[in-house]
């Protein structure tokens, strides 16, 4: 086999591998090593929020060169360089001044042993600046004219393996037939999910998003609900919405996704009982709930026995139990006079 397709390959099922993403960029330097040799080596993840690095990983540097390159000089460099934007790798030979102008080398890599290297921008499909990753040398030497192709050859594979989305996007994986997706930051802001496409019962200023936050803030790794659309009947039915928190060794900054998709298994409930469950769920009274949704105590009362039947409940505890496992509800708004969602508005 052709050497360099051995490590092709070797390097790409370490990006695939199982484990944290800085596990895996560990395992992706020892291994690019051997195809492309060097001194010492670094990779730094985007923060998806800021113009900045985090998770910094190291190989042979020294506690004093890690540190400095975990701080703001860093993120600096890299763009009075222009290695983060998608271009081939450069190294201080390229520079049009010396590379002693730069804090990083006169500060840091320099006072390290470190002369030449070569450093590069790392995107993901979708053109998504994920990290930086730079490859270093003891010796003088400019790098050969290979070794900037072989860098730029692999560069991608490094960069899905870091891919601090993967995570993420692996959960959205979890919930059938997802069709549209939203990031939850910890700003208050949204992002989009790649792979997924949004949806405007996603946009700006959603009730849905609200309720979703309210979910990610409360802690709860995985809630499900329903959503009507085109009002309190439903007449265009409904969907659900899925919220997962961010795994663990997700993005700084980035909280949960929100995942819709098909609104099925309603057990028959009408879009009406569906939003007694969500008042049932907060744990509302027949009068919280009669003087909600405009309608007479004895209405309410005849909701619930329905309820009750469809679910299978000997209770209602037992009923609301059920329909926040399963999902099988309309969240009521939250007491202490909040305005009403759009979709409980009287019709």
């Amino acid at each position: 086999m052709d050497p360099h397709r051995g490590a092709d390959l070797r390097l790409a099922e370490t990006a695939a591998s199982a484990g944290s993403t800085v596990e895996r960029a560990r395992a992706l330097l020892e291994v690019l090593r051997r195809a492309l040799p060097f001194d010492a080596a670094f990779l730094a993840f985007t923060d998806p929020l800021g113009e900045r690095y985090h998770d910094l990983v190291t190989v042979d540097l020294d506690d004093g060169a890690a540190e400095f390159l975990s701080g703001p000089q860093l993120a600096r460099d890299i763009e009075a360089t222009g290695t983060d934007r998608e271009r081939p790798p450069l190294g201080p030979s390229d520079l049009p001044y010396p590379a002693d102008e730069l804090p990083t080398w006169a500060e840091c890599l320099i006072p390290a042993g470190i002369h030449e290297g070569l450093g590069v921008a790392l995107f993901a499909p979708g053109r998504r600046h994920v990290g930086h990753l730079a490859v270093l040398s003891g010796s003088r030497q400019p790098p050969s004219a290979l070794a900037r192709r072989r860098l730029a050859q692999l560069a991608p594979v490094v960069a899905r393996g870091i891919d601090p989305m993967a995570s993420l996007v692996a959960a959205a994986r979890l919930v059938r037939g997802a069709r549209a997706g939203v990031l939850l930051r910890a700003d208050g802001g949204c992002q989009e999910l790649p792979g997924l496409p949004t949806d405007g019962v996603l946009g700006a200023g959603s009730p849905v998003v609200a309720l979703a936050r309210e979910r990610a803030v409360a802690g709860r790794v995985c809630s499900s609900f329903l959503w009507p659309l085109g009002g309190a009947h439903a007449p265009d039915g409904h969907v659900r919405l899925t919220v997962l928190a961010a795994p663990a060794d997700a993005p700084p900054g980035l909280t949960a996704v929100v995942l819709l998709s098909p609104a099925t298994g309603l057990r028959g409930l009408t879009p009406r009982e569906l939003q007694v469950l969500g008042f049932l769920v907060e744990g509302c009274s027949n009068q919280d709930i009669a003087a909600a949704l405009f309608v007479a105590p004895r209405t309410v009362a005849a909701h619930l026995e329905h309820v009750l039947g469809k679910l299978a409940a000997s209770t209602r505890t037992l009923a609301a139990v059920r329909a926040e496992r399963e999902g099988l509800y309309v969240p009521a708004p939250r007491r202490g006079g909040a305005p009403l969602p759009e979709a409980f508005a009287r019709v």
